[in-house]
């Protein structure tokens, strides 16, 4: 239970992408804790627009301890059309029928190691990370089993074994994270989720088509820009 005294509360570590998820991770985070966002390049394509978009949503939601990592390893092993310039980027008529090409091997491994090991440091309790199994590209990284075995290596390999990883929006659908963004007036104008591009977002990548069927779903207006010929459809 979290401290309703700012002096008080519990410390928490937010692995923030600049994504839309992520964004509301970290408004529940920061509402809850006093929060720390860790953030990872590993070479994507969008690596440059994601690190602004973390910036700008810390600097929203008023999140100071802040933590910029560059992992070179996933870059170096490739293997995804994130990191590979010689894979394309696919369109995406058929989410979750298989894993796409732009899964990267074992990413959120990599990520939560750095975020356990900066939390024993802050001494943090909590590891927030936006990852979702509903209406999602079907990554094998982001179902609740492997949060739940991922958890059970932490309290085996850390010093006090206390610290725990959360998944808050894990069974939420995409519609439902826009809903529970809006009602923490989680900054969404500030995020980034197209795969391919930084200036404005494709709306044809698996995450842009997902992004603008939830906002459609939820009845709510997605405020990232997008090219024309998708602003103009409408998905």
């Amino acid at each position: 239970m979290t401290s309703t005294s700012k002096g008080t509360r519990t410390r928490a570590v937010v692995l923030l992408s600049g994504g839309m998820d992520s964004c509301v991770c970290a408004a529940l985070a920061a509402r809850d804790h006093e929060t720390a966002a860790l953030h990872v390049s590993y070479g994507q394509r969008t690596e440059q627009r994601e690190r602004r978009s973390f910036e700008n949503i810390c600097d929203r939601l008023g999140i100071r301890d802040r933590l910029l990592v560059r992992n070179e390893a996933l870059r170096a092993i490739g293997g995804s059309a994130l990191t590979d310039p010689n894979i394309a980027v696919p369109e995406a008529p058929n989410i979750g029928a298989s894993v796409p090409v732009t899964y990267v091997p074992f990413r959120n491994a990599h990520f939560l190691a750095i975020a356990v090991s900066w939390a024993e440091v802050l001494g943090a309790e909590r590891i927030y990370i936006g990852a979702v199994e509903p209406d999602s590209s079907g990554y094998p990284d982001c179902r609740p089993e492997y949060y739940r075995a991922f958890n059970e290596v932490v309290k085996a390999g850390t010093k006090e074994g206390t610290i725990r990883i959360v998944t808050p929006l894990i069974a939420l659908h995409k519609a439902e994270i826009v809903t529970l963004g809006l009602e923490l007036n989680a900054p969404f104008g500030l995020t980034w989720s197209c795969y391919q591009r930084e200036d404005r977002a494709c709306g044809v990548c698996d995450s842009c088509v997902l992004r603008l069927r939830a906002f459609r779903d939820a009845g709510a207006e997605d405020p990232i820009p997008y090219v024309e010929a998708v602003a103009a459809r409408k998905l």
